[in-house]
């Protein structure tokens, strides 16, 4: 294959659909749904019920919005590619796709810590989490978290531009995703290759750190609570969280910090659906489901609109 400068003109071809096109785009349109919908609820719970005005729920209602639009990225273009056939994608297209799906899992790898420090201070200091993770400060994280998950997405995008790609450029995933085009390049890349392992660790091992001593501490804390309830209360609503962030920041750091990172297609696809698929869709069952507050807040607003409208 040629290699161009002039990507511009070109479309890169997606190599990940399988042939069963109306069953993937089935499960696709389920996914999305199901995702968008959860979400979405969780998010308005949030909102409506002035009970729920704790931190950890501003945090949860941020991670809501941030699922909505980190699957929003990938999964329509996906479901459109996969009812119509057409596989080719522009560039202009696949670098706004790139730029977002980096922008959104960098902020959602931020805020997943800046919610395990939240759990840490609620727990470990109960007296001093008013004023510790008031308003104020929670404005903050947002604003770092959202900073540096621009500012990530900003340097890759820029990076990709500096490569040349191959015609016709062939793209082995679903969407376009860092790994995947660097394997389309024609030109070197072990300098874009050592500067992501180094973005990676940044976004992906300083915040998983941090969320393991976070959460060592909290167990620490835990197992010095008398009350059995009290325990089973804790462990329910920090086991939550742990079972997400394990899904996404093993496969997450695992496919960007290994020494072998994007050479398996069958490996890529695995763990781009455990990192950018499956956290968003669990989200709001794992939240929902395993938390007493939510559920019954829920129940709150089901009944009120059925005593409305029934």
């Amino acid at each position: 294959m040629a290699a161009t400068n002039e990507t511009f003109w070109h479309d890169f071809i997606l190599l990940g659909f399988p042939e069963e096109q109306i069953l993937f785009s089935i499960l696709i349109a389920l996914i999305y749904t199901m995702t968008v919908l959860g979400n979405l609820t969780v998010f308005s719970i949030t909102q409506v019920d002035s009970r729920l005005q704790s931190p950890m729920y501003f945090f949860l209602a941020c991670l809501s919005l941030l699922d909505v639009c980190y699957s929003s990225v990938t999964l329509p273009a996906m479901l459109a590619n996969a009812i119509t056939g057409n596989r080719t994608i522009s560039f202009i297209r696949c670098l706004t796709q790139l730029y977002f799906f980096v922008c959104f899992g960098g902020t959602e790898c931020l805020l997943l810590a800046v919610m395990a420090y939240d759990r840490y201070v609620a727990i470990c200091n109960p007296l001093h989490h008013t004023t510790t993770m008031n308003r104020k400060v929670c404005l903050y994280f947002v604003a770092g978290y959202w900073f540096c998950g621009f500012t990530n997405a900003t340097f890759h995008t820029l990076m990709t531009l500096k490569r040349t790609f191959c015609v016709p450029p062939h793209i082995s995933h679903y969407f376009c995703d860092v790994l995947p085009l660097l394997q389309a390049a024609c030109s070197d890349i072990h300098e874009s290759q050592l500067v992501l392992h180094l973005v990676a660790l940044f976004i992906g091992m300083a915040p998983f750190i941090l969320i393991t001593n976070s959460y060592i501490r909290i167990i620490s804390a835990i197992l010095k609570i008398r009350s059995t309830t009290g325990r089973q209360k804790v462990f329910s609503t920090c086991s939550s969280h742990l079972i997400v962030v394990t899904v996404f920041y093993i496969t997450g750091n695992f496919t960007y910090n290994s020494p072998h990172s994007g050479d398996s297609f069958v490996f890529v696809r695995v763990s781009s659906l455990l990192y950018g698929i499956v956290p968003p869709l669990l989200n709001p069952v794992i939240y929902c489901l395993r938390n007493n507050e939510v559920k019954r807040a829920l129940k709150d607003v089901l009944t009120k609109f059925y005593t409305s409208f029934g």
